[in-house]
């Protein structure tokens, strides 16, 4: 009679959202999860939005533009945006060194556009994360 108390076969799917990248489930390190990237995108919309009021008189077109510039200055500066901050969170290349210039005009670009955003991984990494190479993380 066989035993059936041998090693398993690894699972298809991994148990948290980094595994297999190699971060920790919860804590500093660990992937930053939906309810924070959300909280953190509205944050920094809203100072958008509240610059875009004060000296432009909300037209749509100069609110995603202050936007813009908002997330690719702070994230090739602080390594992340005022929200990300607020959220304690980061955005770190995938493979890691510096985060240069060319992945946050990557990653803004796309998630300025929305749908690549929106569209995410098994490991909730979005599309524009990927494209760029990068992995937004708790501190």
């Amino acid at each position: 009679m066989e035993s059936s108390t041998g090693p398993t076969a690894p699972s298809s799917s991994p148990n948290w959202p980094g595994q297999e990248l190699g971060l920790p489930e919860k804590g500093p390190r660990s992937m930053g999860r939906f309810g924070r990237r959300l909280a953190a995108i509205a944050i920094d919309w809203a100072i958008a939005y509240l610059i875009s009021t004060a000296f432009f008189h909300r037209q749509s077109f100069i609110t995603l533009a202050i936007f813009a510039v908002m997330q690719i200055v702070f994230l090739v500066t602080i390594g992340g945006s005022v929200g990300h901050l607020v959220l304690r969170m980061r955005v770190t290349p995938l493979l890691g060194g510096r985060i240069g210039i060319s992945r946050p005009i990557i990653r803004t670009i796309l998630l300025c556009l929305v749908i690549p955003a929106v569209i995410y991984d098994h490991d909730q990494r979005g599309l524009h994360d990927r494209a760029a190479g990068t992995i937004l993380v708790r501190v």
